[in-house]
């Protein structure tokens, strides 16, 4: 006994057991019985318990009430939680235990309804959706939680193999450090269970005029740990975030290439938030979440190569999004390119990802969710230190029709498809941006400068003689007509964008001085 105590063990005598997931159920519970601990459990993990030959109390004849309300109030019953809940060394809770006949519950193994699961299956009705939301569990896993000094409690069969190895090792007891630890799960896992529970009634049950909730609610799994984080003196881990209904790298499949790093993740996100956006055949090659080259093509391989032509000295070590399922000749074109570090797509055929798995330190990831509909995105969440900020998402689509043409001269059928190409792409460029193109493609991107004509600048640059004959889109308005005069220098025959500056008189009589089209959006495109 003295030694239990200096060790802050407890022995394991009763247990009880009520799991939706019954993986690894009967290994736990034959090492429980082989160590003589009484078993309660509820039907359906009764049911599989004595399928597999192991002794069992239901939870019915243990309280000497039934469940009822289908299966709705099962175990909330006081003899049930004053088995839990009862402080062993408090004498007043000794009393208690005695006067009441309460029976002590030293592990609790419980684990939730699949609330997650049922609402990501499609066309899923609020009604079942209801049937998900767990009472009994939550309040099982909290009071044995609180009462971690003398009841251990199991929420997730991932921690079932450290458990059995420590009940070996100890003689059927557990020790208060993981008591502390699986205490601590519980407080996450019934935190973040309510949080998607939360978030589910916010989006599809309360109709609130005001898409921002008074309580900002998120989830976040740990998927594991990172080597490093921006840097590596940084540490870092990456999470899923729960509920989340779109297409994303953190549930796309790694099918090859060394471990994915903290930046690879940050630019893969980039990539795949821009090729969301385009139907035809697309390709972006990205450096620090900012494109060095894009265009569309009637065919994937074609769009690569004049996504790469843009700038190929900065696609070195560079992330490359797509937007269809790769084929050979996209693939033999990727496998031909010097140092890539990540590829995302919406999927591969065999023998091309046969050819790209060559390269064993390239990371290849198949996102099948991009082929889907785009349904409602959910807002966007920034954090800053000490707080959140939310949004909703930038997807305004701009067609021909909302186009202004504020010069003498108008752009031609096709300048304006080139046009809002380049204000497809210049809406994923770090701010201030710049983009020029040819047709469907970009020929300089100028990005995140603290001026518009240095960016213009930049882009011209990148450009060389490609500008001239090109077409400029700009997110936001040109303040002064100097970012007008360096693309009319260069040889840019037509401009898009947002308009609304004090000094757009200044920068139509630029562009009309020039002889160039500009046409205004009324809206702008700043990526922070």
């Amino acid at each position: 006994m003295e030694n239990l105590e200096q060790e802050g063990l407890v022995k394991i005598s009763r247990a009880l057991i009520s799991v939706s997931d019954k993986t690894g159920l009967k290994e736990l519970a034959s090492v429980l019985t082989d160590f003589g601990v009484e078993i309660i459990s509820t039907g359906g993990t009764e049911r599989e318990l004595k399928k597999s030959g192991i002794k069992t109390v239901s939870l019915s004849s243990f309280t000497g009430f039934p469940e009822i309300l289908d299966g709705r109030v099962k175990t909330l019953h006081p003899k049930i939680f004053g088995g839990i809940l009862a402080k062993r060394e408090d004498e007043e809770h000794k009393k208690t235990v005695i006067q009441q006949e309460l029976k002590l519950i030293d592990l609790v193994v419980v684990n939730l309804y699949p609330f997650e699961k049922t609402i990501s299956q499609p066309n899923v009705k609020i009604e079942e959706a209801i049937e998900q939301v767990d009472i009994g569990g939550p309040s099982l896993l909290r009071a044995a939680a609180k009462n971690y000094k003398d009841v251990a409690v199991l929420t997730s069969p991932h921690r079932y193999e450290e458990i059995i190895k420590e009940l070996k090792e100890k003689d059927g007891c557990l020790s208060l450090v993981t008591r502390e630890s699986l205490a601590l799960e519980v407080f996450q896992h019934t935190s973040s269970y309510d949080n998607v529970i939360a978030g589910y009634f916010n989006r599809e049950v309360v109709k609130s005029e005001d898409i921002f909730p008074a309580n900002l609610i998120s989830s976040y799994r740990k998927v594991h740990s990172l080597r490093y984080g921006e840097n590596p003196h940084q540490k870092a881990a990456y999470y899923r975030g729960e509920g989340f209904p779109g297409p994303s790298v953190i549930t796309s499949e790694i099918l090859s290439g060394k471990e994915i790093s903290f930046n690879n993740l940050v630019d893969l996100d980039a990539a795949l938030i821009m090729i969301e956006d385009f139907t035809r055949p697309f390709a972006v090659i990205l450096k620090h979440t900012n494109p060095c080259g894009a265009a569309c093509a009637d065919n994937l391989a074609d769009a690569y190569s004049d996504a790469l032509a843009c700038d190929p000295i900065s696609a070195f070590g560079c992330i490359i999004g797509l937007n269809k399922i790769v084929d050979m000749e996209t693939a033999k074109k990727i496998d031909e390119t010097f140092f890539v570090e990540c590829v995302v797509a919406p999927g591969y055929k065999e023998e091309a990802l046969e050819l790209l798995k060559k390269k064993k330190n390239r990371r290849f990831l198949a996102c099948p969710q991009l082929l889907k509909d785009r349904k409602g995105e959910p807002n966007q969440i920034k954090i800053i230190k000490g707080g959140a900020l939310v949004q909703t998402p930038d997807n305004l689509e701009t067609t021909a029709r909302d186009l202004k043409v504020v010069t003498e001269v108008s752009p031609t059928p096709e300048q304006i498809k080139s046009l809002l190409f380049g204000w497809k792409v210049v809406k994923h460029v770090k701010s201030n941006a710049i983009i020029l193109a040819q047709g469907e493609r970009t020929v300089g991107i100028g990005a995140g400068q603290m001026s518009r004509v240095d960016s213009s600048i930049i882009a011209v640059r990148k450009a060389g003689e490609r500008a001239k004959g090109s077409v400029l889109a700009s997110d936001a308005f040109f303040p002064m007509r100097d970012g007008v005069d360096a693309a009319a220098e260069a040889g840019v025959v037509a401009i898009i964008q947002p308009g609304g500056s004090k000094g757009d008189e200044e920068v139509i009589k630029a562009a009309n001085e020039h002889k160039i089209a500009m046409v205004f959006t009324g809206v702008r495109h700043f990526k922070h």
